[in-house]
Parts: C-alpha cells; structure tokens; sequence
C-alpha cells in the first residue's frame, strides 16, 4: 500500500459524513445542511466543527474509538495488498463470514453461494451495486484503518462499495474510488481494528462515559455561526477567531 499524500483529520470526517448524509437521521434538516456537507470549506474552522458534530449524530461512537495518534493518507491500493483487506465485523456482515472477514473470502462465499437465506436480500443489494459499479465510474472515498502499510486493514466506512468491486473486479477495486487510511501503531487498541475482549470492554465503557456527547450538540455551533454573519464587519474579525472547541467546552 502506497501512501501518497498526508490528509488533514477535518478532510476525513467531510468525506465520512458525506457518505453518510443519505441516512434518515438527516432528513428534517438535510437541505439546512446540503451546502456545508457537499460542498466543505475545509479552511473554515466552523464548517469543520460543524461537520464533527454532524457526524457524531451517527458516528460519534466510532471515531472516540480511533487512536489519538491516527494520522490520515490517500493510498493506492496495490494488488498485493488486496488479501490484506478486511471488512468491518458487524450486522449481516457476521453472517457472511463464517470466521474470515477477509474481503477475497467473503467474496468467495457470495460467488459460491455460501451464505445463509437470511441475507439473500443483502447479498442482492451487493450484487446490483457490482453491476453499477461495471457501468459507472464512482470517485467517493472509502475509509480504511491498520497499523502501517504492511499489515492487514479493516474497512471503517464503504464495506458495500468495496465487497460490490471486488466481486465485479480486483482491478475495478484498485481504480475506484479514493480511498483514505487511519494509520496508527495503536490501532489494536481499536474494536473497529481488533475485535477482543478488551477492545470491546473499552468500547462499552467510553460509549457510557459519552452518553451526553457534547461534540454532536449541532445547536450551539449553529448559534455561532449565525451570530459570526450578523455582527458588524469591524467586529467580525474576532468573532471568527473563536474557538469551536472553546465553544463546544463552555457547556
């Protein structure tokens, strides 16, 4: 796996939640938000809290999970690299595995038919992705983290996307999409990463302790930025120099 540019952590929560801005928990407020989501301003510093605090809504219980010390890279993903894939271990997902969530085993089960009925209707959803995938070129950004270039990775975000290509195609795989990694020599702390007793005992303790998450409280941020609009030109400058942490920490 090549790494072939550093991406700032407020340019993977942008492409994060622009993947997820389909779900319903967006729906009364999707057209308030469609402009910051679709089109970000990674420069401005409210936008970027704003798009946190958006994807917190869903995911907020995710991201707590990553290293702090995870640093963000557009890759290229080489065809080597390919058996090291791994899909997120969750819902439906469980079912098709049968203990390997590799991406070319469980690609081997969906073409060999070994999967239970119960996810017939999710593996079709699969399959009619892969034949839009041969027919249309598709650019948006899939999340994947690991510890380094050399050892495995774990799909965080575009299970979906990157199963549908790798049935279609390994080398349709390698030229859709583009494709972020989290990288961090910490990462088997993460239960996304490394799914075990412990990691699964830190999860449930740091989603407890976040009940109240104050990075998803959406309100406030929207208070600001309305009040940085309408204050006087001479004053705007200092509205803009404050901190949406500072703000987010007041409560």
């Amino acid at each position: 796996m090549k790494k072939l540019q550093r991406i700032h952590e407020a340019g993977v929560i942008a492409e994060f939640l622009r993947n997820e801005f389909y779900h319903p928990d967006f729906h009364y407020d999707r057209e308030k938000f469609e402009r910051v989501v679709l089109k970000p301003d990674l420069a401005d510093e409210l936008e970027n809290a704003l798009r946190r605090a958006l994807l917190f809504r869903r995911r907020g219980h995710m991201w707590r999970e990553l290293p702090a010390d995870t640093e963000w890279w557009l890759v290229q993903v080489e065809a080597q690299d390919l058996d090291k894939i791994r899909v997120f271990p969750r819902a439906h997902w469980r079912k098709i595995a049968d203990g390997s969530f590799y991406l070319q085993d469980i690609v081997g089960r969906i073409r060999s038919n070994h999967f239970s009925p119960s996810v017939r209707g999710f593996i079709a959803k699969i399959q009619s992705l892969s034949y839009r995938l041969r027919q249309e070129a598709d650019t948006s950004s899939v999340l994947l983290i690991g510890i380094d270039e050399e050892r495995a990775v774990t799909i965080l975000e575009g299970n979906h996307r990157l199963t549908a290509a790798m049935l279609a195609s390994p080398k349709l795989l390698q030229r859709q999409f583009r494709v972020l990694c989290g990288f961090s020599p910490n990462m088997e702390q993460c239960c996304w990463y490394q799914t075990n007793f412990t990691t699964l005992w830190r999860y449930f303790k740091n989603r407890i302790s976040n009940l109240h998450n104050k990075d998803a409280d959406v309100a406030r941020l929207l208070q600001l930025q309305s009040w940085r609009v309408t204050v006087p030109a001479t004053e705007k400058t200092a509205a803009e120099e404050i901190s949406p942490d500072a703000i987010l920490d007041s409560k």
